[in-house]
C-alpha cells in the first residue's frame, strides 16, 4: 500500500507541471523522439530531459535509445493507480452528497410540517 501511495504521489507530481502534461498529451498520439517532443518548448535540451526523467521515474513514460535517438512512449498502465484513486474519491463524495441530500430533504419535510396548522389548532379556531 505504501509503495502504491509513493507511485501515486510520483504520478501526481509529474502531472502537476504543464510541460510534462503537454508531453503526456503529445505521447497519447504515439511515440516520439526527445527532439520531436522538445521542439515546441523554449528550453535547453538538458532542462527538457529533466522533465522526461521525472515522467520516467513516475512510470508514465518509457524511453529507449537507438543510436543517437531516444524515443519515448506513454505507459498508460501507470495511470491505472491514479484512475483507481479517483474512482475511490468519487465514491466517497457521491456517498457524502447523497447523505447531504437526504438531510436537506428531511429538513424541508420538517419545515413543511411545522408550517401546516395542526388539527387541534383548527378545532380551537372553529369553537370561537
Amino acid at each position: 500500500m505504501a509503495n502504491q501511495l509513493t507511485r501515486l504521489d510520483q504520478i501526481f507530481a509529474a502531472l502537476a507541471d504543464p510541460t510534462r502534461r503537454a508531453i503526456v498529451m503529445r505521447l497519447c498520439a504515439g511515440e516520439a523522439s526527445v527532439g520531436e517532443l522538445a521542439d515546441p518548448f523554449d528550453m535547453a535540451l538538458p532542462s527538457f530531459m529533466k522533465h522526461i526523467h521525472v515522467l520516467e521515474v513516475s512510470g508514465l513514460v518509457q524511453s529507449e535509445k537507438s543510436g543517437r535517438v531516444r524515443t519515448c512512449r506513454l505507459s498508460p498502465d501507470a495511470l491505472v493507480g491514479a484512475e483507481d484513486w479517483f474512482q475511490q474519491q468519487r465514491a466517497i463524495w457521491e456517498a457524502r452528497l447523497d447523505r447531504f441530500e437526504a438531510y436537506v430533504m428531511k429538513l424541508k419535510k420538517e419545515r413543511a410540517a411545522a408550517k401546516r396548522p395542526s388539527r387541534t389548532t383548527k378545532k380551537k379556531g372553529a369553537e370561537s
